[in-house]
C-alpha cells in the first residue's frame, strides 16, 4: 500500500486541479458576469453544498461563533481575497494570475515573522527577497504588460495571507468545514450586496449556470482534498507539491484560452516555486533541528 506522505501527495495534487478547474469556470463566466455576481451565484451552491456536507460530518456549530473575532477577520480576508482575485483573473491570463498567486507561502511567512514574531532566518529572509524579485519579473511594472489588475492578484496575495495568518490562531476546535462554510456564506452574501453598484444583474445564461455549479464543486473538491492533504502527510513533504496549480494553470492557459506564457512570466514563476521550496526546506530543517537542541539541552 501507498504511504501516507504519497496519498497526501495525490491528495493535494487533486486539490490543486480543483482550484484550477475553479479558475477555469468563473474566467469563463466573466466574459458575462462580474466578478460579485460570480461570487453571489457560485457562493449559493457551494453553501448549500458545504452544509451538507457539515451536516453529514458532525460539522455544523452553533451560528453565534461565526462572530468570534478571529473567524470574523478570516472571513472578511477571504472575501476580500476573492474579489481581489477575480477582478485581475477576469482580465488577464490564468498562467499569470496563478504565477502571482504562487508568492503566497512567501507572503505568509513574511507575515508571520513581522507580525507573530515566528522567528526566521536570513537565509529564508533571502529566499522571500528573490521571490519577490520573480513576483516583480511577472508582473513588469512600467511596461505595456503590467496593468492593475497585476495589482489586484497582489493585493490578493496580501488578504489571502492574513487570512492564513488568522488561520493560524483559531481555536482547533472549530472543524475545518465549518469555517469554509462560514466564508461562502459571508461571500455569498457580500457578492449580493455589490451586484447593484456593479452593473446590477445580468441574465445568467444555461452555460454560465453549469459553469457556476462546476466551480463551486470544484472549489469544495480543492477545500477538502487539501485539508485531507495536510492531515494525512508530513507537511514538509506534501507543501511543495502545491506548485502543480501553476502547471495545471500553463497547460489549461494553452488548451482552453489559447494564452501562451511569455518568457518573463516563465522566468518569474521559476523564481518564485525556487524560492518557496528553499523556504519550504529551511522550514523543515529549522523544525528538525528545534527538537534535536531541545535534548542535547
Amino acid at each position: 500500500m501507498f504511504s501516507d506522505n504519497i496519498r497526501a501527495a495525490v491528495f493535494m495534487l487533486v486539490a490543486m486541479a480543483g482550484f484550477v478547474v475553479n479558475d477555469t469556470f468563473v474566467k469563463l463566466t466573466s466574459e458575462e458576469l462580474a466578478p460579485p455576481q460570480i461570487m453571489a451565484v457560485r457562493g449559493v451552491v457551494a453553501s448549500l453544498l458545504l452544509f451538507v456536507l457539515a451536516w453529514r460530518m458532525g460539522a455544523l456549530r452553533p451560528i453565534g461563533l461565526a462572530l468570534q473575532p478571529r473567524l470574523m477577520l478570516r472571513t472578511g480576508a477571504d472575501f476580500m481575497a476573492t474579489l481581489s482575485y477575480l477582478t485581475g483573473l477576469s482580465q488577464m491570463p490564468i498562467a499569470n494570475a496563478s504565477a502571482i498567486f504562487q508568492a503566497l507561502p512567501l507572503t505568509v511567512t513574511l507575515g508571520a515573522a513581522v507580525f507573530l514574531r515566528e522567528p526566521v532566518g536570513w537565509r529564508r529572509w533571502a529566499a522571500i527577497g528573490v521571490g519577490f524579485v520573480g513576483v516583480i519579473i511577472i508582473v513588469r511594472p512600467g511596461t505595456d504588460g503590467f496593468t492593475v489588475y497585476s495589482l489586484s492578484v497582489l493585493a490578493a496575495v496580501v488578504f489571502s495571507a492574513i487570512r492564513d495568518l488568522a488561520t493560524r490562531r483559531m481555536d482547533r476546535a472549530i472543524p475545518s468545514l465549518f469555517i469554509s462554510l462560514m466564508a461562502a456564506v459571508a461571500v455569498s452574501l457580500l457578492g449580493w450586496i455589490l451586484i447593484p453598484f456593479t452593473g446590477g444583474w445580468q441574465p445568467v445564461s444555461a452555460a454560465n449556470a453549469l459553469w457556476l455549479s462546476c466551480a463551486a464543486v470544484s472549489i469544495i473538491v480543492g477545500y477538502i482534498f487539501i485539508v485531507q492533504s495536510m492531515r494525512t502527510g508530513d507537511m514538509g513533504f506534501v507543501a511543495p507539491f502545491r506548485y502543480s496549480v501553476l502547471l495545471y494553470a500553463l497547460v489549461i492557459g494553452v488548451v482552453v484560452f489559447d494564452d501562451w506564457p511569455s518568457t518573463p512570466v516563465l522566468l518569474g514563476s521559476a523564481i518564485v516555486v525556487a524560492s518557496g521550496l528553499y523556504t519550504l526546506y529551511r522550514e523543515r530543517v529549522r523544525g528538525v533541528a528545534a527538537p534535536l537542541k531541545s535534548q542535547i539541552h
